[in-house]
């Protein structure tokens, strides 16, 4: 094994390790340690991919595509990434950057692996400013509905009848309600569950306390998107 081989691996473990790295910060199910091994994998993957394609073509005159393996990688990851996309109880989903970063983790191993080594360093660069620094400009300077979060909530409300109050009573909290649904517990509960949206500063106790005194509410339950 030569030191070019070396180098590669080296440089993707490197790479590999920043991108695990800002998923360890975030506490991701994917982090460092899977993030390491793909990267690292991926580029012995295209090495041997690469190499093989050289060496059995001169001596037993076999016609191979030298990145036949590095193609398979990128579906055969899709397991993992599948993996990690979560589907919670309030039919939310999450878990699609991590699935995204870890098809990446295997990309930026199978460029290194390929002799790519500036591309794939300015590619990691370009995935970090991604995830970290795009998003915080976008809640600063973007659109109104960019600087927004969504809020689940669910209120018990005493008597159908009060039901249109509470709901605009919300609204006048400079809370945005974007779906209403309403089910009865009994004859004089009725459970509401809204999903809304509110500025992205605003943090979910602060909506809490907000509704917290609104006649009729005998119980809510909240939960920040």
């Amino acid at each position: 094994m030569d030191f070019q081989m070396f180098l590669k691996l080296s440089i993707s473990a490197i790479l590999g390790l920043i991108i695990g790295l800002e998923r360890e910060l975030k506490r991701k199910p994917v982090g460092l340690k899977t993030c390491l091994v793909i990267s690292i994998v991926s580029c012995l993957l295209t090495i041997v991919s690469i190499e093989s394609a050289y060496i059995f073509p001169m001596k037993d005159h076999i016609t191979m595509d030298p990145l036949r393996l590095a193609a398979q990688i990128v579906s055969g990851i899709g397991f993992l990434g599948a993996g990690v996309i979560l589907r919670r109880g309030n039919d939310s989903i999450s878990g699609l950057t991590t699935a995204a970063l870890i098809w990446g983790a295997a990309g930026i191993g199978i460029a290194v692996g390929a002799g790519f080594y500036w591309e794939s360093i300015f590619g990691v660069a370009l995935l970090i400013v991604s995830v970290e620094l795009i998003p915080l400009l976008t809640t600063l300077f973007g659109p109104k509905q960019l600087r927004e979060k969504e809020i689940l909530l669910q209120i018990t409300v005493l008597d159908s009848k009060n039901i249109a109050n509470v709901i605009e009573a919300i609204q006048e909290k400079n809370i945005h309600i974007k779906t209403v649904r309403i089910k009865d517990l009994d004859e004089q509960h009725h459970l509401i569950k809204l999903k809304v949206t509110v500025d992205q500063k605003r943090s979910t106790t602060d909506v809490y306390y907000s509704i917290h005194d609104i006649p009729s509410i005998t119980n809510i339950d909240i939960e920040s998107v």
